[in-house]
């Protein structure tokens, strides 16, 4: 069985609770990590995966099938509720007035600039108190190992941006009216969201070679937003620590940079207390998209 690089277990909860608690689950081809809420919502359960895709050329459900086999927690069954993020390059956000089902595929088309692999559908997840539908691409591969890992149970598939935007909406409740820029971090890719209070304002995912090219990114995001960079307020979430050349790059352009807040709305065992709250907003997110 693989090794969780990060495990946090609390002892008062276990599977035998599993039917009064939350599983959220979030996949993509380097990585999978969950986190489970007991009765009352609150966080008690944590790993974090990560897939070895340069030495090995596995498919991502067979790692996971390895990780799954003899896992107490995840082997545990039924669940109250399940929710499954999946991180793919392929999404966009659709105004729900506009959202039509049959066309769920060419709004990814568009976006990718060819159709899905057959290997691929168009799921979407609607973000009702906002007004839109975020739309991505799931394999059946991966789609059809969840629903035989949890065979007649309810799955909520959304996407990592899906869970993003919630999470963001969260900590924008705090700051109302205040234009907020937030930059989560993962592997070689940010993923950019921008709120003025609660309000959606853009949001995007970027690749990036170097910390150069980041802040160009970010600047010239900025700059099409039309905020100052000496007085906008930017927000530090994911993969990214005080030492990084990232970090060190940005500081110089950007007045207000600051590492992330835990979002409002949720809360941890003490268990998690020596996790930095700015880790997990992925995760995070997706345990608030019950709330």
């Amino acid at each position: 069985m693989p090794t969780p690089t990060i495990s946090i277990h609390a002892d008062q909860f276990g599977p035998e609770q599993s039917a009064r608690a939350v599983l959220c689950l979030e996949a993509g081809h380097d990585r999978f990590r969950f986190i489970a809420l007991d009765d009352r919502g609150q966080g008690q359960w944590l790993e974090d995966y990560a897939f070895p895709s340069l030495l090995t050329d596995r498919l991502p459900t067979d790692l996971l099938a390895d990780i799954f086999r003899d896992h107490p927690l995840l082997t545990a069954s039924p669940w109250q509720e399940i929710r499954v993020s999946i991180n793919t390059p392929s999404f966009t956000l659709v105004p729900q007035p506009l959202y039509r089902k049959e066309y769920a595929g060419s709004y990814l088309a568009l976006m990718r600039g060819s159709q899905l692999p057959a290997h691929e559908f168009a799921q979407a997840y609607a973000h009702e108190a906002e007004g839109y539908l975020s739309v991505f691409s799931l394999s059946h591969d991966l789609a059809d190992f969840f629903s035989e890992a949890y065979p007649l149970q309810p799955l909520t598939f959304v996407h990592q941006v899906g869970a993003l935007l919630e999470a963001t909406a969260a900590l924008a409740r705090q700051t109302p009216g205040e234009p907020t820029v937030y930059l989560y971090f993962e592997d070689e890719f940010v993923t950019v969201i921008c709120r003025t209070g609660s309000a959606l304002r853009y949001c995007n995912r970027f690749g990036y070679r170097n910390a150069q090219d980041l802040t160009y990114y970010v600047l010239y995001t900025l700059a099409e937003l039309q905020i100052d960079p000496e007085t906008a307020v930017v927000m530090l979430y994911g993969e990214i620590t005080p030492f990084a050349e990232r970090y060190t790059e940005l500081s110089r352009f950007l007045a207000h940079l600051r590492f992330g807040t835990f979002p409002p709305g949720l809360t941890l065992s003490s268990d998690f207390s020596d996790l930095p709250d700015h880790r997990y907003l992925s995760l995070y997110g997706l345990c608030l998209m019950g709330e």
